[in-house]
């Protein structure tokens, strides 16, 4: 008998707090619902000195994910580690036929060259990370 009187008291105590969590906890945490061309970036694109620069953090992944950026401008890649010891360190890109491995922390420029329309993707050395630059 106390034992069932344990047993439904804990089961009570966590109903509540699964309510209490999912009602007002719950409000602010928004879920990504957002498809990849929501999530794109324009934000991490600028042009100096005539070249375009595309600017990416990399640690525990690649951020942004997806960015978008001019066709026919020539392009650095500039990939920014703070701390990095996943293997977002290093970055492949297979359609350039490019592997570099990044410092733990620090700026590293890598030269895209002059880019034509369409997506280029890369990733991180062991392909978990995948990230794309969407030349228009």
């Amino acid at each position: 008998m106390k034992n069932t009187i344990l047993a439904i008291i804990a089961a009570a105590v966590l109903i509540v707090l699964a309510l209490v969590l999912t009602s007002s906890g719950g409000s602010n945490i928004k879920q990504n619902t957002d498809t990849p061309a929501e999530v794109a970036s324009v934000n991490n694109v600028s042009i100096v000195d005539g070249k375009q620069i595309i600017e990416i953090q990399a640690k525990g992944g690649y951020t942004p994910r997806k960015s978008i950026a001019k066709a026919g401008i020539p392009t650095i890649l500039r990939m920014n580690t703070k701390g990095t010891f996943d293997c977002s360190s290093s970055i492949r890109i297979p359609s350039m036929n490019l592997f570099k491995s990044l410092p733990q922390s620090g700026v590293t420029d890598i030269d895209l060259g002059t880019q034509s329309a369409g997506t280029l993707n890369g990733s991180c050395g062991m392909g978990m990370y995948p990230f794309e630059i969407d030349f228009q």
